[in-house]
């Protein structure tokens, strides 16, 4: 098997490591998107509603239900912090931080994503889930930010 190099990098290698939890966890949203729609017999699409008849008696099921909802507020928020993260935290590894740095940078965002996924679904009463998120734009700012200092020199 060929020897990837860059896994040789200790801040590389940090950051595939937690670039892929936040990523599975992300992912994962989707799972429970479904199982909400499934449990709440909540759909969208008209073929999604097959099992549960057909013609009017399936259309019952094309609805909008409040947990399904937050659910999908949830992973788009997701969507909104975490791909931003892979983008920066890649220039942001290859930028040569210290490992220290790096492996706070990193920590702290999945840590954050995590507690805000938790905030959300339960969901547990603000500032809770409204500083996971500041806490993980922060970090996704300062990876930012040190990225632009390092390059252009600021």
């Amino acid at each position: 098997m060929a020897k990837l190099t860059q896994f040789d990098n200790e801040v590389f290698r940090a950051y595939a490591t937690y670039t892929a939890i936040v990523l599975l966890k992300m992912m994962l949203m989707s799972l429970i998107t479904a199982y909400f729609r499934v449990t709440r017999k909540a759909f969208v699409n008209p073929e999604d509603t097959a099992t549960f008849g057909k013609g009017e008696s399936a259309k019952k099921y094309l609805r909008t239900d409040p947990d399904v909802e937050r659910v999908r507020r949830g992973h788009l928020n997701d969507l909104e912090n975490i791909v931003p993260f892979v983008g920066i935290g890649l220039l942001y590894a290859l930028s040569g931080p210290e490992l220290s740095s790096a492996l706070l940078h990193f920590r702290i965002f999945t840590g954050a994503r995590i507690f805000h996924t938790f905030a959300y679904l339960i969901p547990l009463p603000q500032p809770g889930r409204g500083l996971s998120w500041a806490i993980g734009y922060s970090v996704t700012f300062s990876m930012a930010y040190n990225v632009l200092k390092t390059l252009w020199l600021l």
